[in-house]
Parts: C-alpha cells; sequence; structure tokens
C-alpha cells in the first residue's frame, strides 16, 4: 500500500529563518500574485516586507500573452511597484533564446502566439510572421490544395494563443518539417493557464502538443520548468543559486524549475495545486515548505514588530 509523502507545511517558526535563508525571492505570478486579474490578498502588504528586509524581487510567468513591458503595466495597474528589470515572462526568454543562440538576422521567425513574443522579437530585432495576423486565417481544402510557406523561416516560437487555428499549426508545421535547421521553440508547456480567476483554461501545452503531433519533434522549451530563464537571472544579476527562494503553485512547472537549479522552494495553495495533490502518492516533487498563500509570511512582521 502506497504511503502518502512527507511534506512539510511552514510553521511560524520556520519562516524567518527561510526568509533570512535567501537573499532573492523569484515569484511565479499566475496563483501566487494574481489570479486573473485579481489581486490574491495579502501580496502587497508581503512584498512591501520583504523589500524592507532587503530582499531581491524577481516575477517570472510562463505566460507569453504579454511582454515585459505589458506585465509590468499590468502589475502597476494593480497598485504593484514593480520595476522592469524584476520582471521575466516566457514571451522575453523566446527572444533572449534566439538571441543566444546568434539567430540569422536575415531568417525569419513563425509565431504561433500573441503580441507579447512579437514585442520581444521586435525588441531584439528579429524578423517575424505569423501570430496576431494570421488569427482569421482558414484553410479552405480543394483537390491539389498546397499550403506555400516561407522558405526564410528558421524557428517557430509557440506560445498561447486565444486565436489558435488550423491555419497556424499547418504553417508551422511545414517550417518545421521543411525548412532544413528550422527550430521548434516553446514557452513553456503548461497544461493549464489562469485567465479568469473563475475556473482553470486549457494552457500552451495543448498548443505545443497539437505542432509535436504534427511533426513528431521535441520542442526547445525555454520557460519553467526548463533551466534558461534561472540561468539567464542568475548571470543578469550574479546571484547564487542556493540564495534563490523559488516560490510557485505548481508542482511540475514552479517546484520542479526550482528543485532542477538547486533553490529553496515554497509552494502555496492559492493556485493549480491542492494540498491532496502535493501528498498523493503518486506525487513526486515536493517542495521545502508549503503554505497556504503567500501572505502567510506576513506574521514575521508581526513576531519582529511584538
Amino acid at each position: 500500500m502506497a504511503v502518502k509523502a512527507e511534506v512539510n507545511q511552514l510553521k511560524d517558526g520556520d519562516k524567518k529563518g527561510l526568509v533570512d535563508s535567501v537573499e532573492t525571492f523569484i515569484f511565479d505570478c499566475d496563483g501566487v500574485i494574481w489570479k486573473g486579474d485579481s489581486l490574491i490578498e495579502g501580496v502587497p502588504e508581503t512584498i512591501a516586507m520583504l523589500r524592507e528586509m532587503g530582499k531581491r524581487l524577481i516575477f517570472v510567468t510562463n505566460n507569453s500573452t504579454k511582454s515585459r513591458a505589458g506585465y509590468l503595466k499590468k502589475f502597476l495597474g494593480l497598485g504593484l511597484e514593480i520595476t522592469a528589470e524584476e520582471v521575466f515572462s516566457s514571451s522575453f526568454a523566446a527572444a533572449a533564446y534566439l538571441e543566444s543562440v546568434n539567430f540569422p538576422k536575415d531568417k525569419k521567425v513563425y509565431v504561433v502566439g500573441e503580441v507579447g513574443i512579437l514585442e520581444e522579437l521586435d525588441g531584439v530585432g528579429i524578423q517575424y510572421l505569423g501570430g496576431e495576423a494570421d488569427g482569421d486565417k482558414k484553410v479552405t481544402l480543394s483537390p491539389g490544395q498546397l499550403m506555400e510557406h516561407d522558405p526564410d523561416v528558421a524557428a517557430v516560437v509557440v506560445g498561447f494563443d486565444r486565436n489558435v487555428n488550423y491555419y497556424k499549426i499547418q504553417y508551422a508545421t511545414l517550417c518545421i518539417r521543411e525548412n532544413p535547421g528550422c527550430q521548434f521553440i516553446a514557452t513553456n508547456t503548461d497544461a493549464v493557464t489562469h485567465l479568469t480567476d473563475a475556473q482553470e483554461w486549457a494552457g500552451n501545452g495543448s498548443m505545443v502538443g497539437a505542432i509535436k503531433g504534427s511533426t513528431k519533434r521535441e520542442p526547445t522549451v525555454v520557460g519553467k520548468p526548463a533551466p534558461f530563464m534561472l540561468d539567464y537571472i542568475a548571470n543578469k544579476f550574479d546571484i547564487r543559486k542556493d540564495q534563490i527562494c523559488m516560490v510557485g503553485d505548481r508542482l511540475d512547472t514552479d517546484i520542479l524549475f526550482g528543485k532542477d537549479g538547486g533553490l529553496r522552494t515554497l509552494l502555496v495553495l492559492s493556485g493549480v495545486t491542492d494540498e491532496a495533490t502535493l501528498k498523493s502518492p503518486e506525487n513526486e516533487i515536493h517542495p521545502d515548505y508549503y503554505t497556504s498563500k503567500l501572505a502567510d509570511l506576513l506574521t514575521i512582521k508581526a513576531s519582529v514588530n511584538a
């Protein structure tokens, strides 16, 4: 008979020790900071407390629908005082990855995704097609029908796309299968996402899965839990990985990202993962600690001021 895994709930006596042991907190956004467009209770106060304690704060999201600038606007709109250099999205990671491999300036990227990826590609001077421009395109089949595709496409980037359609899937498939050396890049493979705070919605894993199925190729993943963003952040800020704590709501992205990277890990139950899933015998991904929500850390302030 399977035995429930031992997992450590974050107790009041553990909180200050955890916070004191790390220099930098990396926060997931959906399910930790907000759900949909609703801020999770106590987040502004917790962020303010950690800043007062001298902690570096970094916000990392697998959602590629916005660019870093777009996410900064969302943070500020929710009343959170965040700077542009503290925000990292998987749309930014896709552009940074292409830049890191010296993507040729005379080649193009085909985008299955939304404006966030397009804005980030603009930011590094990479040519692209697809994205929102192909959102309304339909495939009308007739005898001998052939879809033309651009032979200069040297990478396909697949991000979350609310206007995904058969045209985009076929175009991406043709580029990957027929253009020599064409790269297949996924911003993430999340099963679900929080478009609203009312329910979970099909995530980018469904878009990536369609193109994996038609190409029989595995993508290079640049979002969590792949190491690219963590390595980029650690190098940019010159942070030792053992001085970072990853705070997230997903076991298979956030917590795995932290565990694989040698970080401290804190799971919050305010998003995708519930306590039953965490403690299930089938779950093999165990955070250092778990707690109900980020604001549970606020008792540190109360104990310090007592």
